[in-house]
């Protein structure tokens, strides 16, 4: 396929000048006279430069990755139809929809985009997380960051040990079941050749501990209401989680409070002010 620089350039100015400010999380400033977002905000949205995106707009520049233009849809809250034409007009073809997509969807990223002072992050039924909340890093750890199978939370509990110690002990078998129930779910759903099966057959291959769960046939295992941490930082924590299912990208909003007035209340809030430094001492949590 050919890249139709002309097409591009004006459907990403038209799409830019329609998103709001307060669309995704931003204040609308009083002296704000740019129709929709600015450039440089599009830009910071995707991880590129602004020139890069600039140029973009203005027919010019290299030809952008498939890479690069997937994030230029998500960081434009695009429906699958608009991802998928802006793929063509760059010069690719669309990506998979359904359960092997990544691509958030407009209204999953929208309510996304306005929990940034809460942790909360979208997780695929895998349990591959594509989006973090400040505060959810600060929580978790920067679960983005892994590759490959290891994106997958459940493939790390039972390849990777460090990925237990945020958890509480006590969990610890519980979790793995649930972890080995929602795998075998989702082999069934997509059947041989899925990615569900490909992380099937590593960890049979890998893991005796997971052999055994996988042989106990259970399904139907789901997360409890009240998880439990003990976070590296500030301790133990007891926090509700509350999910917002997308049933047509199979991805979860997961979004974590704590009962006001508790102790773990008082942590996050804790956890809020140091966040930052959290973050970048505790990259290894999972």
């Amino acid at each position: 396929m050919v890249i139709d620089r002309a097409g591009l350039a004006a459907f990403l100015r038209r799409r830019r000048e329609a998103l709001q400010p307060e669309d995704i999380g931003l204040p609308r400033g009083p002296r704000r006279r740019t129709s929709g977002l600015r450039r440089e905000e599009v830009a910071a949205r995707c991880s590129m430069s602004a020139d890069y995106y600039a140029r973009l707009e203005q027919e010019r520049g290299p030809h952008p990755s498939e890479q690069m233009i997937a994030a230029i849809a998500q960081g434009l809250h695009l429906s699958l139809d608009e991802r998928d034409h802006l793929f063509r007009l760059a010069g690719h073809s669309p990506p998979a929809r359904g359960a092997l997509s990544e691509h958030v969807s407009p209204g999953l990223a929208r309510i996304f985009d306005r929990l940034q002072d809460t942790p909360a992050e979208i997780v695929t039924e895998l349990g591959e997380t594509l989006r973090q909340t400040p505060l959810g890093v600060a929580l978790t750890g920067d679960a983005t960051r892994y590759t490959g199978p290891a994106r997958s939370l459940g493939y790390r509990w039972f390849t990777d040990p460090a990925s237990r110690a945020l958890y509480d002990p006590a969990e610890h078998g519980f979790l793995g079941r649930m972890f080995a129930s929602g795998l075998r779910e989702a082999l069934t759903r997509h059947g041989p050749g899925s990615r569900a099966a490909h992380y099937t057959d590593l960890l049979l291959a890998r893991s005796a501990e997971f052999r055994a769960v996988w042989d106990a046939h259970e399904i139907g295992l789901r997360p409890k209401e009240v998880k439990r941490y003990v976070h590296p930082g500030v301790g133990p924590l007891e926090l509700h989680c509350q999910t917002l299912l997308d049933p047509f990208q199979a991805h979860h909003l997961l979004v974590y409070t704590a009962t006001p007035g508790s102790e773990s209340h008082e942590k996050l809030r804790l956890l809020a002010v140091v966040g930052a430094q959290m973050t970048s001492t505790n990259t290894g949590l999972a």
